[in-house]
């Protein structure tokens, strides 16, 4: 049978539910990929080994759950988002002896959902970075290329699902902190759009922008996450009272892009782009042309101005946030 630590969260989930597998031995098979790969990238600040073993035999004990879509299901937790009993550090020594008494409202609707929380990850400190050099307890690097950085802030957590120590994991995006390590560790990273999940037990850097999201490695498991954690929650005055479409059912209705319209803004190709990158970029798109996609030029003239506004907005809500 393939390795545990090799199957999608999809695959996973089914085979969980089926029982063709035992959420201790899955749980087992993760720790192990942990404890392999852990010596070399450094993605995880602590792990609850003990709790999530205990929590694994009374899952087997009482069986399947279908109601509970990640049911036995490992996660890896950035560590900017509160978890009940477990330390949430931001990376910071400011916050080395912090241990919330709830969790973050994302972490609780995976666990509402079965999933069980194998381990924080290291990030950036206070999610202020884009390498996960920056963290008061030591960097973590690139499973790929251990020469080279994960990305940030949540270098962790994509780092940990690229190499396969659990199916997926949460991180938060302010700037770019889910989508531009996922793109560094070949994984997928999802943004929500602001208001789709609920940022209660978010350590705030940027409150007009911070959003939890996954990392996961196929579309599909991404949509099934996105899934369970997105809603409105009466704790949190930004987020959305829009009802949660069915994002799977959506996926599977197509299997091309035709009636897809695809923007390509003529700023983005520019000065700067790395060769590699564009010889990427531009063989995805000939691939979304193929599937039927509408590729058309368009033009952001205010794109140069974006980051100098970013760190305007920024820097003031953190200054703001941060002081409390």
């Amino acid at each position: 049978m393939t390795d545990i630590y090799a199957l999608s969260l999809t695959e996973l989930a089914e085979k969980l539910q089926n029982k063709e597998l035992g959420v201790e031995q899955t749980v087992s098979a993760c720790l192990e990929r942990m404890d392999a790969t852990e010596p070399n990238i450094a993605s995880l600040l602590l792990t609850e080994r003990e709790a999530a073993m205990e929590q694994a035999r009374q899952m087997d004990a009482t069986g399947p759950d279908p109601d509970m879509p990640l049911w036995g299901v490992p996660v890896v937790i950035k560590d900017v988002l509160a978890t009940r009993d477990v330390a949430t550090t931001c990376a910071s020594r400011m916050l080395e002896n912090f241990v919330p008494f709830y969790d973050a409202e994302s972490v609780k609707r995976l666990k509402d959902a079965g999933a069980i929380v194998l381990a924080k990850s290291n990030m950036d400190e206070f999610a202020m970075g884009s390498s996960t050099e920056n963290s008061a307890f030591g960097r973590t690097r690139n499973p790929w290329d251990t020469e080279r950085v994960p990305g940030g802030s949540s270098g962790g957590s994509a780092a940990s699902t690229a190499a396969g120590q659990t199916p997926f994991s949460l991180g938060t995006d302010t700037g770019g902190s889910i989508r531009q390590p996922a793109a560094f560790c070949g994984c997928v990273g999802l943004k929500p759009t602001y208001g789709r999940v609920s940022r209660f037990g978010l350590v705030a850097y940027g409150s007009s922008l911070d959003q939890a999201g996954p990392f996961t490695r196929s579309v599909e498991d991404a949509a099934r996450v996105l899934q369970v954690i997105a809603g409105k929650d009466e704790r949190d005055s930004t987020s959305s009272p829009e009802p949660v479409p069915d994002y799977v059912a959506a996926l599977r209705e197509r299997s091309d892009l035709q009636g897809v319209r695809l923007g390509l803004p003529e700023e983005y190709w520019g000065e700067g782009l790395d060769g590699d990158v564009d010889t990427v970029c531009r063989e995805a798109l000939s691939r979304a042309e193929e599937l039927g996609a509408e590729l058309v030029p368009v033009s952001l003239p205010h794109s140069r101005y974006a980051i100098a506004a970013y760190y305007i907005i920024v820097m003031a809500e953190a200054s703001s946030n941060l002081a409390r």
